[in-house]
């Protein structure tokens, strides 16, 4: 389980999330239509080759149309009654709401961590074309 620390959700939110959400409502005319269609989805894993391997398996599968490995995050965390500090790095995945949970089976199967972390946020507003590309890489079923 990953418990990510203050600062690091501040990272988190100021370099990833705040970032789409100032595009979005800066250009209403984006892909406001598929709202809650598309997400985004977050895995944090031990080093970036396991998160190629992961992010392949996603691909490949079609369960997501990109992944995108962020290096070299530091995740501080309680497990097991101990704080931890662990380098790590991120998977900024982009797939179809309906496949998340596949998704995130997929990655409870092919991840090392006894509890991994999957976490996702429904896509509000977005290039229509990329969106478009999300859907079909990622089919509904």
């Amino acid at each position: 389980m990953i418990i990510l620390s203050r600062k690091s959700l501040i990272t988190v939110y100021f370099t990833i999330i705040r970032p789409i959400f100032v595009v979005s409502q800066a250009n209403m005319s984006s892909g406001s239509v598929d709202a809650d269609k598309y997400s985004v989805a977050y895995v944090t894993v031990p080093n970036t080759e396991v998160g190629k391997t992961i992010g392949h398996g996603l691909v490949k599968n079609k369960l997501a149309a990109c992944v995108n490995i962020i290096p070299q995050v530091i995740s501080i965390y309680e497990w097991k009654n101990e704080i931890n500090e662990d380098n790590e790095a991120l998977l900024m995945i982009k797939t179809r709401t309906s496949q998340v949970d596949k998704l995130t089976e997929y990655v409870r199967s092919n991840h090392p961590y006894e509890v991994c972390e999957v976490i996702s946020l429904p896509i509000k507003n977005g290039n229509p074309p990329y969106l478009k590309w999300i859907g079909e890489n990622v089919p509904e079923n």
